[in-house]
This record gives structure tokens, sequence and C-alpha cells, in this order.
């Protein structure tokens, strides 16, 4: 599968009832999509997948495609318990989508073996091929990613531990295997802060949840990066990345919980975050907006 520019992880917008804003989905996904989206991942970690139920998912993922239209392709989020997973698996195909990103499974974690076998029950539930990631109870070791590239129906790999030497040895088992079409992103926090260091290990690719509230920003240090520009990127690092990652790391879940804050200070109105998850407070959201400001200002 291939993709050609920041892979963009939409939010699910609430409404005060709870119930998600569709129309307001499909602005966001188009805002995303004109502003040079590779890719368009809903239902996934920005988007709240672990708060919605399979039919919800499923909906938000039919939203995404009829906004996208067919320009980029469309990756839905798969994953916890396994059962869960292969309905949301079966919904996102239903609704249109490209592949499925398969999340970690619920709660606990599994051999090699018992791994393998959650990625493939979830690809034999459907048509779609699967990128799996690599984070929290589902740590692929690089034989077990050797064994799964030997499925065609597996197409990506996406990292979320950070561990760049076996990240650097599953490149090359993959490569190994002859697999030429396989997808490789940097799935950390705020990837731009570490996406330097992956493109040096053959990870080229990277999810922005930042590219969903402040597009202009995002794609300024995306070029940056892809022109070899180091002192335009690092610029943009030390003046809106660290500082954001800096308030990020202040409180679990403002991964998703920020980035939905930003987009409502930028006149979006895509209601707070689900339990467990908790929304910024008043004085965290006066410093996001400053970060906001600062980043604006370098361009």
């Amino acid at each position: 599968m291939n993709f050609d520019g920041i892979l963009f992880f939409p939010v699910t917008p609430f409404r005060e009832s709870g119930t998600i804003d569709h129309d307001l989905l499909a602005q966001h996904v188009v805002t995303g999509v004109d502003a040079g989206a590779g890719g368009v991942f809903p239902a996934c970690g920005t988007g709240e997948y672990h708060a919605l139920s399979a039919g919800e998912a499923a909906s938000v993922v039919g939203t995404a495609v009829e906004a996208v239209g067919g320009r980029v392709p469309v990756i839905a989020g798969s994953g916890g318990p396994l059962g869960h997973a292969i309905e949301a698996g079966q919904g996102a195909a239903d609704a249109g989508a490209d592949a499925l990103l398969v999340l970690p499974p619920y709660l606990v974690g599994g051999t090699p073996s018992g791994l393998v076998a959650y990625v493939e029950a979830i690809a034999a539930a459907s048509e779609l091929p699967v990128i799996v990631y690599h984070r929290g109870t589902a740590q692929y070791s690089v034989d077990t990613m050797r064994r799964l590239a030997a499925n065609p129906r597996v197409v990506g790999f996406k990292d979320g531990v950070g561990d760049l030497a076996t990240a650097q040895l599953i490149v090359r088992a993959v490569a190994a295997e002859g697999r030429t079409d396989f997808a490789f992103f940097n799935g950390l926090l705020t990837a731009e802060l570490t996406q330097a260091a992956y493109r040096g290990v053959g990870i080229p690719l990277y999810s922005s949840a930042a590219f969903a509230m402040i597009p202009d920003v995002a794609n300024a240090y995306y070029r940056a990066y892809i022109d070899g520009d180091e002192a335009r990127r690092l610029a943009i690092l030390d003046g809106f990345y660290t500082p954001l990652v800096a308030l990020r790391d202040e409180t679990p879940g403002f991964g998703v919980s920020l980035i939905k804050a930003g987009l409502r200070l930028g006149g979006l109105p895509v209601g707070g975050v689900r339990a467990p998850l908790v929304d910024p407070t008043p004085e965290q959201e006066e410093r996001l907006a400053a970060i906001l400001d600062a980043g604006r200002a370098l361009l």
C-alpha cells in the first residue's frame, strides 16, 4: 500500500448529547484531505476507537470514506477484544475502507503465535488487507513479523514502541521475505519528534496527530523533512512540537485530548473526549492556544 504525504488521523466529533456529529466529521476529513493528507485513518487512536461501539466505528468509517471520495486510501481501526475487532473490521469493509489498522488486543498479551493468530483472524474476517500496530499488548518480535510478512494480506507495520534497533531488524526481516509492498511508519505520539531517527532505519512515513488540528504547521514540518531543510525542520521542532509535547505529557491521554481542544480553539466544535480520557483545564487550553500561535508565527 502506497502513501504520499502525512498520515491523517481525524478525531471523532461528539455532540453535547454524546452522539457522533457526522456532518462535522465529514467537514474535518475534507479539510485534512484538501490540506494534502496521504491517507486517512478514521476510528483509530486519535478517533477514540477505544470508546466507540463497533457500529459507531463503522459509521465513522462510512462518513470518512464518503468525504474522502477515493482521493486517498482510508484505513480503519480494528482491535481490542477479538470479537469486537472482527465486527469492527467487517463493518469497515462494508463501509468501503481500503484496509485495517489492527490495534492491540484488550488487556492481555499473547505469545508470538497468539499474536499471529489474532492478526490472521481479523484479516480472515473480511477481504481488507491489514497493517499491524506494534504497541502495548501487541509487541511483535522480528520472527513474528517475518511470519506475518509471509501472509500477503498483511501489508504494513506501525511502530508505537520506539525501539529503533528492533524496528530496523523488522524492516530488514520483511525485506528478506521479498515484500516490496510493505508500508512502514512511525506511530509514536507526536511522531515528528522522532521521525528523523526513524527515517534512518528505513521507516520514512509517520502519523501526525498535530496535522488534525493545525495542518499548516504540520505541512511546513513535513516539507522541511522531505526537502532535507534541517534548519527549518529544527526551528519548527523547537518552536512548536517541543512545547506541545511538554504539555501533552502532563496528563495521560492528552495525545487525543489536546487535538480536540486545538480544533475547538480553531472554531470547529468537535466536543470533548469520552471517558476515561479527560479534557484539558482552562489553564491548559490557554497554554495550548499560545503554542498554536507560536507555531503559526513560524510560518
